[in-house]
């Protein structure tokens, strides 16, 4: 299957896309692997990203459409992939479906996560990452730790980091209702669209997803 996964910021892509890539034997191939790939490799690709990077602008769509073309053309995505992060904008969903096109492909399905924008909030601004490992996550409604601000694991001090806030996650929000958002009615024009809920347990979205993923296949 080749799928573009969809959702708000929070809406737990990341996760989800390793559940689904792995139980549909498919890549997981995210925007920011992407990104990471082509700059330590040093390929060409990856220079341009990394100059627009480092002088604070966003990669160009052309760097990131060639940068994704690129990987969807290698062996493990001949039966499929899972793309997670990209597109991001109408123009990057329209060069998919012609590079798709240009290769005799085409996606089988977006798979769009649906979650409140309150939900957002509370699970972005809610989390507090430890100073001395920021692996050790914790999340002050979710999985608090048993002492306010100290981490259970290490006894770091935990803090809530700055694209954390209540005001930057509003901010994405807002490029993502701007931005990315219209990519669903850009493939809800072409029937592609299936919408779950992404609220609950983790294997319960995957569950809802895989479900709702084999009936669009049948």
């Amino acid at each position: 299957m080749r799928i573009v996964l969809v959702g708000p910021p929070g809406a737990g892509k990341g996760t989800q896309a390793a559940f689904l890539a792995k139980n549909l034997s498919i890549p997981h191939i995210s925007t920011g692997d992407l990104f990471r790939a082509n700059i330590s490799q040093g390929t060409e690709l990856g220079k341009q990203a990394k100059a627009y990077m480092d002088a604070g602008n966003l990669v160009p769509d052309e760097v990131t459409i060639g940068m994704a073309k690129d990987r969807m053309s290698q062996p493990d995505a001949e039966n499929g992939f899972l793309l997670d992060g990209f597109p991001r904008n109408v123009s990057q969903a329209e060069a998919l479906d012609e590079t798709l096109k240009t290769e005799g492909m085409k996606l089988d399905a977006v798979l769009d996560l649906e979650v409140p924008e309150d939900e957002v909030v509370k699970r972005i601004a809610g989390r507090r990452v430890c100073r001395k490992d920021s692996s050790h996550v914790f999340h002050v409604t979710y999985s608090p730790a048993k002492q306010e601000g100290v981490c259970d694991v290490c006894g770091g001090e935990l803090y809530q980091r700055d694209d954390d806030s209540e005001e930057t996650v509003r901010k994405r929000l807002e490029v993502y209702h701007t931005q990315t958002e219209p990519i669903i009615d850009y493939y809800r024009a072409q029937g592609l669209v299936v919408t779950i809920s992404a609220l609950g347990k983790v294997d319960e979205v995957t569950k809802r997803a895989m479900d709702a993923l084999s009936r669009e296949s049948a």
